[in-house]
């Protein structure tokens, strides 16, 4: 059923079948992404001081200085909320609200996108870091671009 662009009552050009459209495929990448931010988002905020996570993040030892701990905690919960966009994008899409859902998705992952970007030419030895944050996202992209 199309829809008109515009406010009620004013005459636009019907909208096409397939606008809005998210599929499952691309949901469910969508939701995995939002996964991995939050999963890193908590290793960051909760546990980044033990050696094995430390590891993760290219750091030598465990028990770094309070600057760098405010630091992990800050940008763990910048992940974990980051993450609620493309969750936030399905529940609206479920809810009938097809075009803020879809937006969501799709502005939560050009910026996962960006931050990976960015966290690989930050330093170059953090590829790893910045392929899991940019590649989920990519393909979530190109599967809600593709529907």
């Amino acid at each position: 059923m199309s829809r008109p662009f515009g406010p009620p009552g004013t005459r636009s050009r019907p909208r096409p079948a397939h606008a809005g459209k998210v599929t499952a495929l691309a949901q469910i990448f969508a939701l995995v992404t939002a996964l991995i931010h939050v999963v890193v988002g908590l290793i960051e905020a909760f546990v980044f001081g033990r050696s094995r996570e430390a590891r993760l993040f290219l750091t030598r030892e465990p028990g770094n200085p309070p600057e760098v701990r405010l630091w992990t905690v800050n940008v763990g919960f910048y992940n974990i909320l980051l993450a609620a966009a493309p969750v936030a994008g399905v529940i609206a899409y479920h809810q009938g609200h097809t075009d803020v859902g879809r937006a969501l998705v799709v502005y939560a992952s050009l910026f996962m996108i960006a931050a990976g970007l960015g966290l690989y030419v930050s330093d170059r030895r953090l590829w790893s870091g910045a392929l899991g944050q940019s590649l989920p996202a990519l393909v979530t992209l190109l599967a809600v671009l593709t529907s």
